[in-house]
């Protein structure tokens, strides 16, 4: 069974058609529980986000803050496995029809095994990989398995990643790129910065793949001004921490889920289209 692929580029390729950018939601799996996450997430697609990112959680996640990280540690505990991420990526997709990304860093897909984790992934139904710790110059294993069973190799690119850089990162990478709005660590920000703003028209210079911004984006408001210049608009922090706010309370925590995918919806579609490439 090959993968969602193709998936991706219509769903983001409608939202441009709609004269908007896509909205992106993030949610590790396990978390609150396995059967807990999966509501989660289709919470999150029934409140207006378009596509999602599944995060395997990781003992050592060095990109992510620690709100993410407080929910990486609840899944753990919680005995989450490899397995259970990608059944999370199926089910999801299996209620939704939604893209479903799996976020990764490259150590548990490479002792899960490379061909086995990517064809595992597709069977799901999987749309593709963000692996933001794996170097392009030692990813051609990965996107060689990627590739034969129709996923998308996201990788992610920095402000601080050179032209020259950014070129061989977007040719090597399929379905979007992945541009992180600034230096650090996933978390909610008070502003997003120029930066993101810079780095997403450097990056548009070397490729015609969409450019999604994540990192920092919490609110309405910074979905609009995120939404004005990226293709897609990526949130994961605010997400995490309305969960964590509901105190394990499900139906408060599932309707706070709804609530901000809603009014991220609503600014991401704010944006006015003439500010938009």
């Amino acid at each position: 069974m090959a993968g969602n692929l193709e998936l991706l580029g219509s769903v983001l390729a409608g939202a441009k058609d709609e004269g908007r950018a896509a909205l992106v939601g993030y949610l590790p799996a396990g978390f609150p529980s396995i059967d807990g996450g999966v509501d989660a997430m289709t919470a999150m697609i029934e409140g207006g986000c378009d596509i999602l990112e599944v995060g395997l959680p990781h003992s050592d996640p060095v990109l992510d803050g620690p709100v993410i990280q407080t929910a990486d540690d609840i899944a753990l505990r919680g005995g989450v496995k490899i397995r259970d991420v990608i059944r999370t990526v199926g089910e999801v997709h299996a209620r939704t029809g939604a893209p479903i990304l799996c976020m990764t860093y490259w150590n548990p897909v490479d002792r899960y095994g490379v061909e086995r984790f990517a064809a595992d992934l597709a069977e799901a139904g999987g749309a593709g990989c963000i692996l933001p710790d794996l170097p392009v110059q030692e990813s051609e294993i990965w996107r060689k398995a990627a590739e034969q069973h129709g996923l998308a190799t996201v990788f992610v690119v920095a402000p601080s990643s050179r032209d020259e850089r950014l070129a061989k990162i977007t040719a090597a990478g399929s379905g979007f790129v992945y541009a992180a709005s600034l230096m650090g660590v996933t978390g909610t920000r008070e502003s997003v910065g120029q930066e993101a703003r810079e780095l997403v028209e450097r990056t548009r210079g070397t490729t015609t793949l969409p450019v999604c911004v994540g990192l920092g984006v919490s609110n309405a408001t910074q979905a609009t001004e995120v939404a004005a210049f990226a293709d897609g608009v990526i949130v994961g922090s605010a997400f995490v921490k309305r969960l964590l706010d509901a105190e394990g309370d499900t139906k408060a925590g599932l309707a706070g889920l709804r609530e901000l995918a809603g009014e991220l919806a609503e600014g991401v579609r704010a944006a006015r289209e003439t500010s938009r490439p």
